[in-house]
């Protein structure tokens, strides 16, 4: 017969054993300027699924490098976002990869993953410009087996003028697509049109969504923007999470502060 001492320990290992923990990739951000928040601790991380409270154990914040997809907006209004575009392939660091794909109403790989500004920039001023765009099916069509080969974190930049012309997939399925690939997306847009969307993108996958009106407004020079947003897609948080959390929409965190930040977060399997 066990000692009542060994019978309550084996009986707590067994039920941690059962619960689990959750990893999730958290990002937090300042929602105008996009400066991403670096002194959080654990207990003010609020995690919910479903609207019931999950514990949060651990969070270790973290600068690391990204693999990233510079999705292109190619629609008749995208060439304003292209100096957008430009200032963000000259962010990218030795050991980081990026690959650019530019969507009208058709997504099209104008230059694989590489780590040759050169090349970047030279794939860049081939894009022609043209026809409605079509940022969701853009978006699932990029994830969908874009990122076999990379290496560091899987990120993709959406840089777009901001308008959505309507496809054949929906926001559902691509954010669905997103989490079960590991990949974050980082909408960055001119028009407000389309805010709502780009942020549920982000907030879903954990992202974060960069408006450069109100970048500009919050005093960000023009010059530093692709800095600043390279700055946040390397910033995150690993949160551990006790017992294990679906890959679904109804899991949502929150920081506990006086301030508004934007907060998103992936799950990480």
């Amino acid at each position: 017969m066990r000692p009542p001492a060994a019978s309550a320990l084996l009986a707590c290992l067994a039920a941690c054993l059962v619960q689990g923990a959750t990893k999730l990739t958290v990002t937090v951000v300042e929602p105008k300027s996009g400066k991403p928040v670096t002194n959080l601790k654990a207990e003010e991380f609020l995690v919910t699924e479903d609207k019931s409270p999950r514990k949060v154990e651990a969070a270790e914040f973290g600068s690391s490098p990204i693999d990233v997809m510079l999705l292109v907006d190619a629609s008749l209004v995208g060439e304003m976002v292209q100096p957008v575009a430009a200032g963000l392939i000259g962010q990218l660091k030795d050991k980081e990869q990026m690959a650019i794909v530019s969507f009208d109403s058709s997504a099209n790989l104008i230059q694989d993953f590489t780590s040759s500004r050169e090349l970047l920039h030279r794939a860049l001023r081939t894009i022609k410009y043209g026809n409605t765009p079509r940022v969701v099916d853009a978006l699932f069509a990029a994830i969908d087996g874009g990122f076999e080969h990379a290496t560091y974190r899987r990120v993709i930049v959406l840089v777009t003028a901001g308008m959505e012309g309507g496809g054949r997939v929906s926001e559902r399925e691509t954010i669905r697509l997103a989490r079960r690939s590991g990949v974050s997306i980082y909408p960055v847009y001119v028009a407000g049109s389309e805010r709502g969307l780009f942020e549920t993108l982000a907030r879903q996958t954990g992202g974060a969504s960069f408006n450069l009106r109100d970048m500009d407004r919050a005093g960000t020079p023009k010059n530093a923007i692709g800095e600043r947003i390279f700055e946040a897609m390397r910033s995150n948080y690993t949160l551990t999470v006790a017992g294990n959390l679906a890959l679904s929409e109804k899991l949502k965190v929150e920081v506990r502060r006086p301030e508004k930040l934007f907060v998103s977060a992936l799950p990480l399997e």
